[in-house]
């Protein structure tokens, strides 16, 4: 079969599995050449490991100076007569073939990070594959749901505000379009399910059973991603659900590094830039910003993909000799590029102008655009798209 691209909405239907290695690849060859990660974790589980921040802390931590062996937990979808599988299925078997070739463990657990038996899974794996301790626990986990574990009902996460509804173009890749929505009011019970998704309670229960199970050494830290943004953009995310969550994120950092002090540990919560993840792309009305933010840090030589945030985070801000260096919150800000006053000066003024009709001209919406199907395995240069692939070949690959 020939693997064509298509996408539904903003939503990638299809994932190209050399394409995706070809993207493994092409993170790799990046942190080889970048400022090294000198004194970094050695052990390392990253929960969320499949794509985005998480692949990408993994990599840094393999192949960017700190040479870690790695245990990646992820739910992804494998080949079948439905389809070719989820982009990160492949990432994860590409990048465990790459670490492999130079000596490093590369653990793939494939399945709900949020249930019992997977959690039990990673503890025997600590214990068989890096010698019962892990140093560092990445915490990189996008989903929308979340069950209950005393109900098993499922609580949802919404993007929706918490004042009054905004107004404002959202990207449509299927139709490279932009078209106005309203981003509605959520209900309580809607920001509180929010925050049960996607804020620390979650990260908190995995330190907890790492630590009940003795498989944090001493020492061993921990760290989460979120974002805060410039205040155009702060009904939607920052004092939107999504934004309360986070601030949930922010709070429980401090309970689990007051936890971690015990072994001597730390806990923290890295700020990271707007970038095109699989989960950023649902954000409504957020296209404007982060279409204008692109074409600015572009132009000015300081744009940074997901790869080059975590090198950067790991080799200049997570493990300096001075400590690590974060604000007066005791956040670590790899945004301060993108909220630098110049370039949201020029970011605002390219907003003013941005319309359906000129989106593309006066945004980068051609790398947005390429960001997104690279995620998904395409755009390659390197890759022969034309290529017959047999859905056997890719049942023989496995994580």
């Amino acid at each position: 079969m020939i693997i064509e691209p298509v996408i539904k909405g903003v939503v990638a239907r299809s994932a190209h599995p050399y394409g995706c290695q070809q993207a493994v690849r092409k993170q790799i060859d990046y942190v080889k050449q970048a400022n090294p990660i000198v004194g970094g974790a050695k052990r390392v589980l990253v929960l969320g490991a499949s794509s985005g921040f998480g692949l990408a802390s993994r990599i840094a931590h393999t192949f960017g100076g700190a040479q870690a062996d790695t245990i990646g937990v992820s739910f992804e979808r494998g080949p079948s007569e439905k389809g070719v599988g989820s982009a990160g299925w492949y990432n994860n078997i590409f990048f465990k073939q790459e670490a492999e070739k130079v000596g490093r463990i590369a653990t793939n657990i494939v399945g709900d990070a949020f249930s019992q038996q997977v959690r039990q899974q990673v503890i025997e794996a600590i214990k068989n594959d890096l010698g019962g301790e892990v140093d560092l626990v990445v915490y990189s986990l996008a989903t929308g749901v979340r069950p209950n574990p005393e109900t098993g009902d499922m609580w949802r996460s919404v993007i929706k505000t918490t004042g009054k509804p905004v107004v404002g173009p959202t990207l449509n890749l299927e139709t490279d379009s932009l078209a106005e929505m309203t981003v509605e009011t959520a209900t309580e019970q809607e920001i509180a399910d929010t925050v049960k998704v996607m804020g620390g309670e979650d990260w908190a229960s995995w330190i907890e059973c790492l630590t009940e199970a003795g498989v944090l050494a001493q020492g061993c830290r921990t760290v989460a991603y979120s974002y805060i943004g410039p205040e155009v953009t702060y009904p939607i995310y920052h004092h939107g659900t999504l934004g309360r969550a986070k601030v949930h994120m922010h709070n429980t950092a401090e309970a689990l590094n007051s936890q971690l002090a015990n072994i001597g540990g730390q806990a923290h919560v890295a700020v990271c830039k707007a970038l095109v993840t699989k989960a950023s792309v649902f954000i409504p009305a957020f296209t404007p910003y982060i279409l204008a933010l692109f074409k600015v840090m572009k132009q000015n030589g300081t744009h940074e993909g997901c790869i080059e945030q975590m090198q950067r985070l790991f080799n200049a801000r997570f493990y300096n000799y001075g400590g690590v260096e974060t604000d007066e919150q005791r956040l670590i800000r790899m945004d301060d590029w993108e909220l630098a006053p110049e370039v949201q000066r020029q970011v605002s003024e390219i907003m003013a102008g941005m319309t359906a009709d000129n989106f593309t001209q006066l945004g980068d919406y051609t790398g947005y655009k390429q960001d997104f199907m690279e995620l998904n395995g395409f755009g390659f240069a390197e890759v022969d798209y034309q290529q017959d692939i047999s859905l056997e070949s890719l049942k023989a690959l496995q994580p």
